[in-house]
Order: structure tokens, then C-alpha cells, then sequence
């Protein structure tokens, strides 16, 4: 069973087409990652598996369920990180996890929770006095109570120092490791590329492109950088190589070659340079990034972490610049 299917997805704000015609499945203990600079529709696509918003056209199951039908105990089934998550400032970190407890009706233990977190030395301090960070591994610990089927985490990572960070996603993993789905949402690109099973890429409310990391590198134009240890060889050496199809460049440092290509070509690469009776000593391959992969399918479009919503109390995603 598909964890999530959407289905010729289209919502629109009035005018303005937030996504469109989306076709999206997510498998059941999957790492799914969600990609897309600010404005794509990847907040609204997340109102809308939680029925916050309703899709103009299309269809959206979750866990086997229309979302549209669903009522508490689909939710109880799901845990959500949303972005813009604020506290109730006078209750404890504590009382924040015995609230979302009591609200799912189940029976985890808060300590443990909050231990789990990070959050164990100022679970009895009032949340309003928590920094960003500590706020994020509140609504972390709150989103993991009674073992979700699904998790679906919306820029887990804001405020969080790189200690944080690594925390995050040593969760994520442990919590697919257990069988649960993670849909995830995020801006920084290095950790989507370190979780993830497989990603995709909304832009201007369209998915154009999904696979995992290593297939998209291999379904791009983007070059890899092979970079050589040899015995000896001089810049007239490189003129074969840089001859074959493929090939954008190629340059040698002392016993060291840099060749740009595409990654098809590596092995016409190596067998060139043999054949110039160049001793290949060790071999490095630098792949495409995920920020490099993703600005190809975005028109060079960055992501950009968005603030909080301040409101003092939790809060869900909005549609705000068309997202």
C-alpha cells in the first residue's frame, strides 16, 4: 500500500495556480524528499495531505484513506512537523508533549520523548523562553508521539546548529528504520541528500522530475569531475582526451589530472589516457551535487529557509506567494 497518492492534483488561490495537475506517490517506508524553491506549492501540497486546504481538482489518499473522509483516527495515525510551529509560551516542554499524548490518545512515555529530543534539562522550563532550535525539537517530539505510520516534516531543520541537525536525521532514519513513511520537506539540500530514498523536484506548482539522488545525476546533463593520479604526464598528453565527445575539460597539475565529462565517458577517459602510456595510479570522481542537480530543474531558482509565524501559540503552513 502506497503511504501517500495524490492523484491529478490541481489547487488554485483565485488566480493563482498553487500546483498543478500533480501526480505524486510515496511508498509505505520510504524516505521521500520534497524539493522546490519558495512559491512552488510544496506548503500547500502539505495543507492538502493534511486536509487543511482541499484540492480544487484531483484526488488525495493517505495511509489507504481519502483524506477528505478521514477523520481522528486517520490523524492520530500521523505525526507533522509544520512548518511555522510556535509554542504556547506559559505551558513546559513537558506539558507540550502530555498535550499531544492525551490529544492521540496514547500512552508514550513524555521523559523519554523529550530525552529523545534533546529536550531532557528544560522539559519543566516555560517553551516560551526556548530558542528556535529547542522550539523545532519541541515540535519534533510532538510530531513523534505514538509511533506515526507517517511522518510528514515541513524545513525540520530551522534553528537547529549542526549537532541539532545530525540529531534530526539520525531520528529519521531510526523512525524508517522501525517501518514508518517520511514525507520531508526541506531547504537545506545536504541533509535531504543524506536520508532520503528517493526525492522530487516541484517547480512552479508541477513536478518536473523525481527519481533518486543517484538517478537524477544520471538523467541530467551535469558533469562529473574525475580527478587522476598518474605517473607523469604533460598538457599535450590531455589532447586525445580532450577530443572525445563529452569531454569539457581537462587539465594536469604535476602527477595530478582533472577531467569535466559527462559520466558516460569516464571509462573512454581512463582507456585514452592508458593508451598515451599514462600510468593511472588512483582514480576520484567528484558527482553532481543535489544543490547543483536542483537549481538544473529549477532555472537556477535557490531555496530559502522562511521564518516562523510568531504567533506565540502552534501553528500550520499557510498558502503565502502562491506556495
Amino acid at each position: 500500500m502506497s503511504a501517500i497518492q495524490l492523484s491529478s492534483v490541481t489547487k488554485r488561490f483565485g488566480d493563482i495556480e498553487a500546483v498543478r495537475d500533480l501526480d505524486l506517490t510515496v511508498e509505505s517506508g520510504e524516505i521521500y524528499g520534497f524539493l522546490g524553491p519558495n512559491g512552488a506549492g510544496k506548503s500547500t501540497t502539505i495543507n492538502m495531505l493534511l486536509d487543511f486546504v482541499r484540492p480544487t481538482e484531483g484526488t488525495i489518499t493517505v495511509l489507504g484513506e481519502p483524506v477528505e473522509a478521514a477523520g481522528a483516527e486517520l490523524r492520530e495515525r500521523i505525526g507533522v512537523l509544520p512548518e511555522g510551529f510556535d509554542v504556547y509560551s506559559r505551558l513546559t516542554g513537558r506539558k507540550h508533549i502530555e498535550f499531544a499524548i492525551d490529544s492521540k490518545e496514547a500512552d508514550d512515555d513524555p521523559a523519554e520523548i523529550l530525552d529523545r529530543v534533546g529536550l531532557s534539562e528544560a522539559a519543566d522550563r516555560p517553551a516560551g523562553g526556548y530558542s528556535k532550535g529547542m522550539r523545532q525539537r519541541l515540535a519534533l517530539g510532538m510530531a513523534l508521539v505514538g509511533e506515526p505510520e507517517l511522518l510528514i516534516l515541513d524545513e525540520p531543520s530551522t534553528g537547529l546548529d549542526p549537532g541539532g541537525a545530525r540529531e534530526m536525521r539520525e531520528i529519521v532514519e531510526a523512525e524508517a528504520a522501525r517501518g514508518a513513511t517520511v514525507f520531508f520537506s526541506s531547504h537545506v539540500l545536504g541533509q535531504v541528500e543524506a536520508v532520503c530514498d528517493r526525492v522530487g523536484i516541484l517547480h512552479e506548482g508541477e513536478l518536473v522530475t523525481e527519481d533518486s539522488i543517484e538517478g537524477l545525476r544520471e538523467a541530467s546533463d551535469s558533469e562529473a569531475t574525475l580527478i587522476l593520479t598518474v605517473d607523469d604526464a604533460t598538457d599535450d598528453d590531455l589532447d586525445a582526451v580532450r577530443r572525445l565527445d563529452g569531454v569539457s575539460g581537462a587539465a594536469v597539475d604535476g602527477s595530478m589530472v582533472t577531467v569535466s565529462c559527462e559520466a558516460g565517458v569516464k571509462t573512454d577517459v581512463i582507456s585514452t589516457l592508458g593508451e598515451a602510456g599514462i600510468e593511472i595510479q588512483d582514480i576520484e570522481t567528484e558527482s553532481t551535487s543535489l544543490e547543483e542537480l536542483f537549481l538544473s530543474y529549477t532555472d537556477g531558482e535557490g531555496v530559502v529557509e522562511k521564518e516562523g509565524t510568531g504567533t506565540g501559540e502552534p501553528a500550520v503552513a499557510t498558502p503565502e506567494g502562491g506556495q
